[in-house]
């Protein structure tokens, strides 16, 4: 047996507790008072320590008290343990057969995933005592709350990928053209590409060659649109806003506007294949300490995840230019 492993089996927790009383102190007698001890008893116990550690701790000399290196050394490290010990206690009353805890996500705004509302239907029923709030927020911010332990877990967009990170695919969605009602294009049946030139746009503030919405920057190069976009915001339905009100064409996720195009509140715009895929992800940062609930959503969700092939968690871009194009049909 080595000293260390000799020191940690034969140490007594209540030496170094005394020895952190007697530190904040700064007086043998002041520690007897707050422990309820005699003084003698906390002298031995301060002699006792030392003996184990074999090393000088305090320095006591008439009318001066002052910790050594070696006990300045071991009073941060014994507050450490006893904030942990402390914690014990609030661990222990957490371990119970009912799952507690609050879940904080970060989200892009608008995610539409039945997945992601089964996962959260189904950690409700099984843990009606946990609680979970939604931040809606850019993907960016989103991914810094998760890189700084402040949200559980993202689902978001991502471009540049951190590797103190962990991700998963959780679905594909393609994102249309559209125009709103305003529009001088809204309507027209018989567009083409090239009607899309010079056509002013609205869109995310993540539609950028080096943000998340990259395909849908190029997709906009590729059609000549104005260089200058008019508006931009953070949040879908803010976009959809600003293309309704007839600001521009904007970008939307295909799967998410089939109301709208029924309803005659927007118009999809060419292209109508080949158009931008874009992935949506859960994020979550492995260092970060978990509480149950946290962890018992998380495994839920990547489960489903997992059991669920990615063609079942894909939009399908035929399905919904289907039902675009069908909604372009004129009334009979």
């Amino acid at each position: 047996m080595d000293s260390a492993e000799r020191l940690a089996r034969n140490l007594d927790w209540n030496l170094l507790r005394t020895f952190m009383v007697i530190a904040r102190s700064g007086s043998i007698t002041q520690a007897a008072t707050t422990l309820r001890l005699k003084q003698p008893t906390v002298s031995s116990a301060l002699k006792r320590l030392e003996d184990h550690l074999d090393r000088k701790l305090v320095v006591r000399t008439p009318g001066h008290f002052h910790l050594t290196e070696a006990g300045k050394m071991l009073y941060e490290e014994t507050v450490e343990i006893y904030g942990s010990i402390l914690r014990l206690d609030t661990i222990m009353r957490e371990i119970t057969d009912a799952v507690r805890g609050h879940v904080r996500i970060a989200m892009a705004s608008h995610v539409t995933c039945p997945l992601l509302d089964q996962a959260l239907s189904d950690f409700h029923e099984e843990h009606p005592n946990a609680t979970l709030s939604i931040d809606i927020a850019s993907s960016r911010e989103s991914l810094a709350a998760v890189n700084a332990s402040q949200a559980s877990f993202a689902v978001c967009l991502v471009r540049d990928r951190n590797p103190r990170l962990e991700y998963r695919r959780l679905f594909r969605e393609f994102f249309g053209l559209f125009c709103g009602p305003k529009h001088p294009l809204f309507g027209r049946s018989d567009l083409t590409k090239s009607d899309l030139a010079g056509q002013s746009s609205v869109s995310f503030i993540t539609d950028q060659m080096s943000e998340a919405l990259r395909p849908v920057s190029l997709l906009r190069a590729e059609l000549a649109l104005d260089d200058r976009v008019v508006a931009t915001s953070a949040n879908l339905e803010e976009v959809r806003r600003l293309i309704v009100a007839g600001l521009g064409v904007g970008p939307l996720p295909l799967h998410v506007v089939g109301r709208d195009l029924r309803d005659g509140i927007l118009w999809q715009l060419p292209p109508y294949d080949s158009l931008p895929a874009i992935d949506v992800h859960v994020v979550w940062n492995p260092k970060a300490k978990m509480n149950r609930a946290e962890q018992a959503l998380l495994a839920k969700l990547l489960h489903l995840i997992e059991m669920t092939p990615i063609e079942q968690r894909t939009y399908s871009l035929e399905t919904m230019s289907e039902r675009g194009r069908s909604a372009h049909l004129p009334l009979p």
